[in-house]
């Protein structure tokens, strides 16, 4: 056996498997929690399936999943990346683990990048279930991929932003009643089930700005109307995008 076989080697690992490790915990967990799996998965599905298959909104000319279907991808994104992510941060800040967290090797920035990871697994899993439950309905997409991907990712940006700011600034009790609300006052006012033309015209230019409702109009736009870019869309997402995640990071407390 040669000298210094099982000699400790005190020190952090190295910075991409510390991230790697964090991101595959925070996965888990999210996994794990039922009401967050009710909050990502359950919802929008049964959300998909219970308007798709009953008249109960006019969504217009053609299926009603051509209309539904991109709406319903937006509501995920919007439950992972914001409600989720906003009530699990602000309870780990309630309890202490990120502040055990920010002592450990891990630098900081690199376990918000391990949670932005985890909810980037986390929409691949839903959009994938959707897609499939969307498809066996009837589902008729068009439009291209790479526009899809790119709304995705500042829609992902946008809710994470102000997800971090709401659970970095508000008590976790705040949080996690401010989360639901909101999650429910736009997925009635977002675009997602109900089309914006269906509200009076000094509405529909008010909520025309919000992130789930660029989102949501974005994809609808390249999926069901075969658009090649809704720049305006994606101008508003990148907007929130840059004002959320600033505002988390000038805001955010660990304590």
């Amino acid at each position: 056996m040669s000298a210094g076989t099982y000699t400790p080697r005190p020190g952090a690992a190295p910075l991409p498997r510390m991230i790697a490790a964090q991101t595959a915990l925070e996965t888990r967990m999210l996994l794990r929690n039922g009401e967050q799996l009710l909050l990502t998965v359950i919802i929008p599905a049964l959300l998909l399936v219970l308007f798709s298959a009953v008249d109960i909104v006019d969504t217009g000319s053609g299926a009603s999943v051509d209309f539904l279907a991109p709406g319903i991808l937006a509501l995920a994104v919007m439950s992972t990346a914001f409600t989720g992510q906003a009530i699990a941060t602000g309870f780990e800040r309630r309890y202490g683990v990120l502040k055990r967290l920010g002592a450990s090797p891990l630098p900081r920035w690199a376990l918000m990048t391990a949670k932005t990871l985890s909810v980037l697994v986390t929409e691949v899993l839903q959009i994938v279930l959707l897609t499939a439950i969307a498809f066996a309905l009837g589902w008729s997409p068009q439009g291209n991929p790479l526009s899809v991907l790119l709304l995705l990712v500042l829609g992902t940006a946008a809710f994470s932003g102000l997800g971090l700011l709401m659970a970095g600034t508000l008590k976790a009790e705040a949080t996690l009643a401010a989360a639901n609300l909101v999650f429910l006052l736009l997925l009635v006012g977002g675009g997602v089930i109900v089309p914006l033309d269906k509200f009076p015209d000094a509405v529909q230019s008010v909520l025309g700005l919000l992130p789930v409702s660029a989102l949501s109009g974005g994809l609808r736009d390249v999926l069901q109307h075969g658009a090649s870019m809704p720049w305006a869309e994606a101008g508003v997402l990148a907007v929130w995008a840059v004002l959320g995640l600033g505002a988390a990071a000038k805001f955010f407390r660990w304590e």
